[in-house]
């Protein structure tokens, strides 16, 4: 499949068409919140960003703003970029448990060394995923993790159709 037109770029907005491939890593000053079960188990403003052609951000937490809320989980998977991932189940209030919901890189290619110590959380799982003040959409369709926020142009790889974008 060709790749799409992008979308129009309003003002703000950033097209995820202009991000590079590899991808780049880079340092936000956003807070992001995450609340799964009815309570919030991550509030950092330690924010970093992983920015893909035709992707929104996958944004990227210190484990440690965690607490107790991640386990290890079942499976693994492999990026050509950043390497070996690894996936956690996500633990909130009330014993909800959404497997697999996070992952990491524990060991990541040159490059991505930044994401060592860091968890990135897929937005549908949880309750309500929140960046700079504003609820974040997951990525369509459920493989990919980026959060969609007002201040990005698509289209966004994950729709019908755009397996071969």
């Amino acid at each position: 499949m060709a790749r799409p037109l992008p979308d129009p770029v309003r003002p703000g907005q950033e097209s995820v068409w202009d991000y590079p491939r590899p991808p780049r890593v880079e340092h936000i000053r956003r807070r992001a919140q995450i609340d799964f079960g009815g309570v919030r188990i991550a509030d950092t403003d330690d924010v970093v960003r992983v920015l893909e052609t035709s992707h929104p951000p996958v944004y990227y937490l210190p484990i440690a703003a965690f607490g107790d809320a991640l386990t290890l989980g079942q499976g693994a998977s492999f990026c050509e970029f950043k390497g070996g991932a690894r996936y956690f189940d996500v633990h909130g209030g009330g014993g909800a448990v959404a497997p697999r919901a996070a992952w990491n890189y524990p060991s990541p290619m040159p490059g991505y060394e930044e994401l060592a110590d860091r968890v990135a959380v897929y937005a549908g799982p949880m309750d309500r995923v929140i960046l700079g003040g504003e609820t974040v959409e997951p990525q369509p369709g459920g493989f990919y993790g980026g959060w969609v926020t007002s201040d990005l142009a698509g289209p966004f790889k994950g729709v019908p159709g755009s397996m071969g974008w």
